[in-house]
């Protein structure tokens, strides 16, 4: 018998109608009897947060991670129900801060509230609670839309549809119907590269770039942060010539400020040195992300940053693979 401890944190899933629109509210009973039976299986559930994701913060990804390693002991998989619009972020982030952690975490959710007639709600739930009883594998998973996607590699890509998650740069792990879960993909085993930590530094700015931006925006930043994403255009290209943002790169890796460079397009990652564009911001000191997803990069600078400020540190572990978030820098 598998015991499986269901955590609740609100989002749509859990939503009702308000005067303001909708809002979590849904009592986790109701909630927990939306997953079906499963064969062999036990479900608990404990409340954690009731809101929709929008408001997640860093502090809410350290409350989840906290309540796992304090059930650890007692259940054989976790399940948190949360909404879609931050579960990218979310699975991201407790991929890392559960790094070592020994069994299936996965995060789900609907686009339609459980309540709604054409809710999505019922299959995800069930997908969900299959995966975690079915599957051998240990990490941080999203189940959607029958499909499991690792935690650094999903991302929400659609607004209303049921298919809203992708798993951009990397093969889907499974693919979940009616109570049968296929196995897609088994990701190869990781060394712990670094000592796992329950700590973020949420002191960081993601700068998207465009025709027109200011080069006065890298004044602002040296003064007020730990470390700089932007997202660059194409395979790592900024404007050189006009506003040419080069010198305020320089600006900031002078001062020891990690400026980690992804890209805007959402598939096959980066090749930074493949124009004169992206090589001139590697040169200027910019830090390559590869094909990580902006979700994973977020988190796991939060993360990093918890554990040491020391730039070449950052840089290595930047380039490095953790939890299956980097195929190539």
């Amino acid at each position: 018998m598998k015991e499986v401890l269901v955590l609740t944190t609100g989002g749509t899933i859990a939503s009702l109608h308000t005067d303001l629109g909708l809002a979590p509210g849904l009592a986790d009973d109701v909630l927990i009897t939306a997953f079906g039976e499963v064969p062999d299986v036990t479900l608990s559930v404990e409340a954690v947060m009731s809101k929709d994701s929008t408001n997640m913060q860093p502090e809410d990804w350290l409350v989840l991670a906290e309540n796992i390693y304090r059930y650890s002991e007692q259940y054989d998989a976790f399940i948190i129900t949360h909404g879609t619009d931050t579960m990218g972020y979310t699975a991201a982030a407790l991929s890392y801060l559960l790094l070592d952690f020994d069994k299936p975490v996965i995060l789900t959710g609907s686009q339609i509230p459980l309540e709604a007639e054409e809710t999505d709600a019922v299959r995800n739930l069930h997908d969900a609670l299959t995966f975690a009883s079915q599957t051998q594998l240990k990490g941080v998973y999203v189940v959607f839309n029958g499909l499991v996607m690792m935690g650094t590699r999903t991302v929400k890509t659609k607004t209303k549809s049921y298919d809203a998650f992708e798993s951009i740069n990397y093969p889907y792990i499974a693919s979940v119907a009616d109570g049968v879960m296929t196995s897609l993909f088994t990701p190869a085993e990781e060394s712990l590269v670094i000592q796992p930590h329950l700590s973020l530094d949420p002191n960081i700015f993601v700068l998207k770039a465009f025709p027109g931006m200011t080069v006065d925006i890298f004044d602002y930043l040296a003064d007020r942060f730990n470390a700089v994403i932007i997202e660059s255009f194409g395979n790592g290209g900024l404007p050189f010539e006009k506003r040419n943002l080069i010198p305020g790169l320089e600006i900031l890796t002078a001062k020891q400020i990690p400026v980690i460079i992804t890209t805007q397009i959402l598939e096959e990652g980066q090749d930074i040195n493949l124009y004169e564009v992206g090589k001139r911001v590697a040169q200027a000191g910019g830090i390559t992300a590869g094909d990580m997803t902006t979700e994973a990069i977020v988190a796991k600078l939060m993360w990093i940053l918890g554990s040491t400020h020391d730039y070449d540190t950052v840089k290595e572990l930047m380039h490095t693979t953790i939890a299956h978030d980097l195929d190539f820098v």
